[in-house]
């Protein structure tokens, strides 16, 4: 005996085919097409979306989910260096310390995650097909001013309807290393230097101290381990791995994963030899 007709609903097929046909299609065209969200069945889902966040006595239902992460990315002399944390969390919770917030779009384009983790990772892997449609049909890669405006003209048809999700996209095209930032609101802009999550503020204020457009590689990497991890050691939302990507114009290079619980005493150490050297003095 099937599920069906265990719950009485041995007609539910014939029913979907006849009476419920029409409001599938009106309300749930992502059945029929997988680049579309369901939306609420409302005639203007973005205007309407507040009237559903009260309950029956006028209060505000938390609907805003809590979450937060570290995530950077910069241009110098070598191309562009990302470099991200690896926590997961749901308000006070941590749902994972391995979360991997940089997804590989093709081999010269590389995404950062940073707002809801359904959200990013859904977007990312859209972009990731419309790129490669984008590639077969023209028979060349996809720039990255050109990728960066498809998922900032994808995420704005959504605008006002609970999207969370602020990415950087960096790249290397025929105009040389890219980098952009996008976020759900349909915000699109060029760059430098950005960091986007929670401990973006303190990894501005490490990247602000030692970015120069002239840094070697090595450099450029420590920076990145730096800025993120000092970003991990005042927000509590931060944490796990730091990893650190660099693209170059032969495509992108994973540098290396390394554990925060590693830097912090490696750079205690440094900072206790620099004391003891001045005490000498």
């Amino acid at each position: 005996m099937s599920l069906s007709e265990l719950c009485g609903m041995s007609d539910f097929d014939d029913k979907i085919n006849s009476e419920y046909r029409g409001d599938l299609n009106t309300f749930c065209g992502n059945f029929t097409n997988n680049l579309e969200l369901g939306v609420p069945p409302f005639s203007n889902p973005a205007k309407n979306f507040a009237s559903v966040s009260k309950d029956e006595f006028g209060r505000e239902i938390k609907i805003q989910f809590d979450h937060g992460t570290t995530t950077l990315g910069f241009m110098y002399q070598g191309g562009v260096v990302l470099a991200v944390d690896s926590r997961a969390t749901g308000g006070q919770f941590i749902g994972s310390q391995t979360m991997k917030k940089i997804v590989e779009i093709n081999d010269f384009l590389l995404g950062t995650l940073a707002g809801g983790a359904a959200d990013c990772v859904y977007w990312d892997r859209v972009l990731a097909k419309q790129c490669r449609m984008y590639e077969l049909r023209n028979r060349e890669r996809i720039s990255v001013a050109a990728a960066s405006k498809l998922m900032s003209n994808m995420v704005y048809n959504y605008k006002g309807m609970g999207l969370s999700m602020g990415m950087m996209l960096a790249g290397w095209d025929k105009r040389g290393p890219q980098l952009y930032y996008i976020d759900s609101e349909g915000t699109r802009t060029p760059g430098k230097v950005f960091s986007v999550g929670s401990g973006s503020i303190y990894a501005f204020g490490v990247l602000d101290s030692g970015y120069k457009w002239d840094l070697t590689d090595e450099e450029a990497y420590d920076l990145g381990r730096r800025s993120i991890y000092h970003a991990t050691h005042r927000d509590a939302y931060s944490g796990g791995i730091v990893r650190v990507y660099h693209m170059k114009n032969t495509g992108w290079v994973h540098i290396d994963n390394t554990d925060c619980m590693e830097l912090h005493y490696k750079y205690q150490d440094e900072k206790l030899q620099k004391s003891n050297e001045i005490a000498t003095k």
